[in-house]
């Protein structure tokens, strides 16, 4: 590798680690701190709560648009928002199932799952508190 070639890349990762990146929410699962049972929950689990294809919790959700949101449901539930929101609608429909509350920001739902021992709901670990345990970390 030539010195020019060295410089070249040298510059580039410079440059690259100064430029702030798009943030990347570190995304949570939570439930009440008083749940004792839903510890043990599995992401499969988690995934067909927030689908409607379980009712063993109550689903809050954040409303979109959001980047918690995008990122769970991309990476928990393996579909994007546009599908899920389209399931909910046909749950609906046919009286199958009532829509998740949905929130306008990570602390709201902090605050209605930390209030409901049956509610799940997900949000940016920032947001987390004592009133509240996280029992899944999306990857």
């Amino acid at each position: 590798m030539n010195t020019l070639s060295a410089a070249v890349i040298a510059a580039t990762l410079m440059f690259t680690a100064s430029v702030p990146q798009q943030a990347r929410a570190d995304v949570v699962v939570i439930v009440s701190a008083e749940n004792t049972t839903a510890s043990a929950l599995t992401v499969n689990q988690i995934a067909r709560i927030f689908e409607g294809k379980s009712n063993t919790l109550t689903p809050v959700d954040i409303l979109r648009p959001s980047q918690a949101r995008r990122e769970f449901y991309a990476k928990v539930v393996g579909s994007d928002d546009v599908l899920v929101r389209a399931n909910w609608s046909r749950l609906i429909f046919t009286g199958k199932g009532t829509q998740p509350k949905e929130l306008p920001s990570g602390a709201e739902v902090v605050k209605a799952v930390a209030a409901d021992p049956n509610a799940i709901g997900y949000v940016d670990r920032s947001f987390v508190n004592m009133t509240v345990k996280v029992i899944y970390t999306v990857k």
